[in-house]
């Protein structure tokens, strides 16, 4: 709670914006930590755009779209016993040691100033199938041959971005990609391997999903599915 009204003390107000956007990742305490986030961010007279499950980059995509700094809540490929938060300005600007974590900290630790003005607002958007029209306007579609895609979500955000954005699970038409989910349900607890590929042992289950089912590639997300590995139709 008072990371979220640093935040808007920093941040948010400052750069005139009057609102910020708050998503989170599946990991038990995230929906918590964005919540008490969100109500110290209104405490500042900040309205408040909660989009709910999101992948960093899908926070990312509803900051540049709504022109709102953003919070988002996860950590990222790191193990289940942890959490974080992924700050940024409107566009998705990164709020670095200069640019304003440094105030945002010392605010904390100072102890967040009262406050006399009327709480923000609060409101929930659904942004997932605009962030999937919009990754898909970064590439020509029409193009696309048909593939066989096999995807380990790792139990993260993978989970929840690849059907809407690669399947129609947004209400989006249908492309020429039959897809193979490894891992698909969202577990904060990661119960088959860490959502972390740059370990080779956590692509394993890809490797062989590939070979098994003849497919044109692999990919794994981390956890917060804003990193991407590619495996080749070899396995390899």
């Amino acid at each position: 709670r008072a990371l979220g009204a640093a935040f808007a003390d920093v941040v948010v107000v400052p750069e005139g914006a009057g609102a910020c956007v708050v998503g989170h990742d599946m990991r038990d305490t995230s929906p918590e930590l964005s919540s008490a986030f969100a109500d110290g961010a209104r405490s500042r007279g900040v309205d408040v755009t909660l989009i709910g499950l999101a992948s960093t980059d899908g926070l990312y995509y509803a900051s540049g779209a709504l022109d709102l700094p953003g919070a988002m809540f996860t950590a990222s490929h790191n193990p289940a016993a942890y959490n974080g938060i992924k700050l940024c300005r409107a566009g998705a600007k990164p709020v670095g040691k200069d640019t304003g974590l440094t105030d945002i900290s010392d605010e904390v630790i100072g102890g967040v100033p009262g406050h006399d003005g009327a709480a923000g607002t609060v409101e929930d958007r659904d942004v997932l199938a605009e962030y999937g029209i919009f990754l898909r306007s970064l590439v020509d579609v029409s193009a696309l041959r048909p593939l066989r895609v096999s995807v380990d979500a790792g139990n993260g955000m993978g989970g929840f971005t690849v059907p809407a954005v690669l399947e129609a699970g947004a209400g989006l038409p249908a492309l020429p990609l039959t897809i193979v989910p490894l891992y698909f349900e969202l577990d904060g607890t990661f119960p088959n391997h860490e959502a972390n590929p740059i370990e080779p042992e956590n692509l394993r289950d890809l490797q062989a999903k590939v070979l098994e089912t003849g497919a044109d590639l692999g990919l794994a997300f981390d956890g917060d599915a804003d990193r991407c590995f590619v495996v080749d139709e070899r396995g390899e």
